[in-house]
């Protein structure tokens, strides 16, 4: 039986602007060159919401406004931990791409049905990112108002 480390919870945001959406290729040693939405940790004491904020300016320098969410998605990641990942559709307020070179070593805007059927990109979770994808090409989303904002 595995060791339980506990659940890491993380907020990811799909910055979507002109048809395309943003990822973001890790620089992390632990998932370097992989690619990935704008995503991280919940910190203590914060809504999810503000982490979906807060990575998205950390990790591409934009401001972002959430539209909605594709839903929550519970897996076991390549590092082997249990995440329960909250995921998030939203569109760029303010800022300008700038990427935090200690964490992220590229950015490229793609569609989504190129996102969904690449093969050759190495996708940080594979599977969670084409159910995301999916959910965002066939709009499955859901309103904001499920999450209350109280922490």
């Amino acid at each position: 039986m595995k060791n339980q480390q506990g659940i890491v919870l993380v907020a990811s945001v799909s910055i979507l602007h002109k048809g395309k959406v943003l990822i973001i290729k890790e620089n992390k040693p632990s998932v370097q060159n992989t690619w990935n939405f704008p995503s991280g940790r919940v910190e203590y004491g914060e809504t999810i919401m503000d982490a979906a904020h807060r990575e998205a300016r950390e990790e591409t320098g934009y401001d972002v406004r959430l539209t909605a969410s594709t839903g929550v998605y519970n897996f076991i990641s390549s590092l082997q931990q249990q995440v329960v990942l909250f995921h998030f559709l939203g569109e760029i307020i303010g800022g300008s791409l700038k990427l935090n070179a200690a964490e992220i070593a590229d950015a490229k805007w793609i569609t989504s049905v190129e996102l969904f059927n690449s093969e050759s990109l190495e996708l940080r979770d594979r599977d969670v990112m084409k159910q995301i994808t999916g959910n965002m090409i066939s709009n499955k989303e859901h309103p904001l108002t499920l999450f209350h904002n109280q922490v």
